[in-house]
């Protein structure tokens, strides 16, 4: 492990920390009667009851001034003010804790709990007058320390923020730290999921939780995540869609179910896909498509409400109106709209040169609902911005739907889409398993002719469907594109904790055992890091004198008093060994 000067440094005040008898990590608990939102919203009414208040929070800034300083500590909900002053944090003639502790040995990054009363200081602003003070966690790490200054406009600038977005992604707990709109992204996340899961509960759906380990993967046309089961030596795979088990549910005699999911899917990532996502699948029987519709207007319009108090959201430059209703067109209406072709009487030839003249990249594997499904994506999708619902589409596109009761080669299935792309899938739901088993086979030809997204037969499903399954309207839900949506965020990486990233690249760094057998004495490794030797060879490149200089000088500028300098016999052997 290579550490860098701050690290080094922070690890020594643990050690001066410990050897004062205090407990870098204690493990009592400290009672929290209070958060910063809570004060900074209530004290002019409450300023009565903040005069004996415990918080805890990480200590976020400093301003040192002699016997009485000024600090920030946040917690989850904000920042508020501390005013530290010596004789008040020690009473008695030992002032170690504010002139040693707090002065020296704490660093921006640590968690303190304090123990105290609010008051506001002589410009106005809200502060906590610590009387008691403990350390509850020493950071190892420093925070990366985000500046605001205001420029001759008034306007503020913020430098060198934690804004990388690669950096942001895989250490999400430092981005939320000193991120906070990151924080409230997030919980809109969640507020948005507790909108639809109470929406569909209080119309008395029932929620359930179907396998995420599936014998045969099915629901969608996509390409699954393969393991294997050792006990039962079997290959499973990790669902792409839940949808045949939640119809195995409507078999069973249930009118309505729902089930919040993690869906997994093998295929390529960009700022809207990710191979783990969550969505929602509902179906209630003795629905159709139609009545869905409806049902999904009234719930986004309720999901924008519930999280901006309005129909209309910002994505963008571009402003969404959930309001209701929203506009429809047909798949066939929508391509002609926007390409001033008619393609609803098109065979699979004419469909194929049709996306030529169009500039579609097509190829021979694609049936008529791919090359369909292609001339709309790259034609119509992408210029949908405000709410609307795609509907009617070619039966080749949506083997799971029913036939259309009015349309021949169409079946009964709607697409909502927003700001280009789409947020919800649904049918009414195809019940005869004789059609329904015609239309797994077409998808194994389609497999056969090297489509690796078409859906495999389920034998179980289609027993099921023997026993019988009444009218069913479906629909699925993309939660972290509707997330994207509702909080105007650009990537689907910016609405999931940990998106699935590509492996960190590492620097080779010699490990302790290399040291261990040039003859390194371990409290010189930090020293010799600090210099950039990770590896034997570079001991091998250099001469025993300079290398013995800057190792003393090195120890000289980290303050490291309690570390011995090597002798130049001693370095002189570290070089021998890494040439032996």
């Amino acid at each position: 492990m290579q550490l860098s000067e701050q690290e080094i440094l922070r690890r020594q005040d643990r050690e001066e920390l410990i050897k004062l008898g205090i407990d870098p990590y204690p493990s009592d608990k400290f009672e929290v009667n209070v958060s910063t939102s809570d004060i900074h919203s209530n004290y002019e009414k409450r300023k009565t009851d903040y005069k004996d208040i415990k918080i805890a929070g990480r200590l976020m800034s400093r301003r040192i001034m002699g016997s009485a300083s000024f600090a920030e500590i946040q917690d989850e909900s904000g920042r508020i003010q501390i005013y530290v002053a010596r004789d008040e944090i020690c009473p008695g003639e030992d002032k170690t804790l504010y002139n040693t502790v707090f002065k020296r040995l704490l660093g921006i990054g640590d968690i303190i709990g304090i123990k105290g009363y609010v008051f506001t200081t002589k410009v106005g602003e809200i502060t906590i007058h610590v009387k008691e003070l403990k350390l509850l966690t020493k950071a190892l790490k420093p925070l990366p320390i985000v500046k605001e200054a205001t420029d001759e406009k008034g306007e503020k600038k913020v430098y060198d923020a934690f804004s990388d977005p690669e950096q942001r992604y895989r250490q999400r707990y430092v981005d939320l730290i000193v991120n906070p709109e990151v924080r409230e992204t997030f919980k809109k996340r969640t507020q948005l999921v507790n909108s639809m899961r109470n929406f569909l509960a209080n119309k008395g759906y029932l929620e359930v939780e179907t396998p995420i380990l599936q014998p045969l993967y099915g629901g969608a046309a996509a390409r699954p995540f393969k393991t294997h089961h050792n006990t039962l030596d079997m290959t499973l795979y990790l669902r792409i869609a839940n949808e045949l088990y939640l119809k195995r549910l409507i078999v069973g005699g249930y009118d309505g179910v729902f089930e919040f999911a993690k869906d997994f899917r093998n295929e390529g990532m960009s700022r809207f896909h990710n191979p783990e996502f969550t969505q929602v699948e509902l179906y209630v029987a003795y629905k159709d498509y139609q009545w869905m519709m409806d049902l999904v207007e009234e719930m986004v319009e309720k999901v924008a409400i519930d999280l901006h108090g309005k129909t209309v959201v910002k994505v963008g430059e571009n402003e969404m109106n959930f309001q209701r209703p929203w506009k429809r067109y047909t798949m066939f209406e929508a391509i002609q709209e926007y390409t001033g072709v008619d393609i609803s009487a098109m065979d699979e030839k004419q469909l194929r040169e049709t996306a030529k003249k169009l500039n579609v990249a097509v190829d021979d594997s694609m049936g008529k609902g791919k090359l369909i499904d292609e001339i709309f994506g790259e034609h119509v999708e992408h210029k949908l911005i405000q709410p609307t619902f795609i509907t009617d589409y070619p039966i080749e596109m949506s083997p799971l739907a029913k036939k259309h009761k009015d349309k021949e080669g169409l079946v009964e299935r709607f697409e909502a889409i927003c700001n280009g792309k789409e947020i919800c899938n649904a049918f009414s739901e195809l019940n005869d398993p004789i059609d329904q088993r015609q239309r797994f086979e077409d998808q194994l030809e389609l497999g056969k002719r090297g489509d690796d997204e078409a859906m495999v037969l389920d034998e179980d499903f289609l027993r099921a469907l023997e026993y019988g399954m009444p009218p069913t309207a479906g629909l699925g839900v993309g939660i972290d594109r509707l997330s994207m949506i509702m909080t105007n965020s650009n990537s689907i990486q910016d609405v999931l904790f940990f998106p699935q990233m590509k492996p960190e690249s590492k620097a080779a760094v010699a490990a302790s055992l290399d040291y261990d057998a040039l003859g390194v004495r371990a409290e010189l490794v930090p020293i010799l890091q600090k210099l950039g030797f990770t590896s034997k060879e570079q001991f091998t490149e250099v001469k025993s004198t300079k290398l013995f200089n800057d190792v003393c000088g090195t120890r000289k500028k980290m303050k490291l008093k309690d570390v011995t300098n090597p002798s130049l016999e001693e370095v002189e052997g570290w070089i021998s060994k890494s040439q032996a």
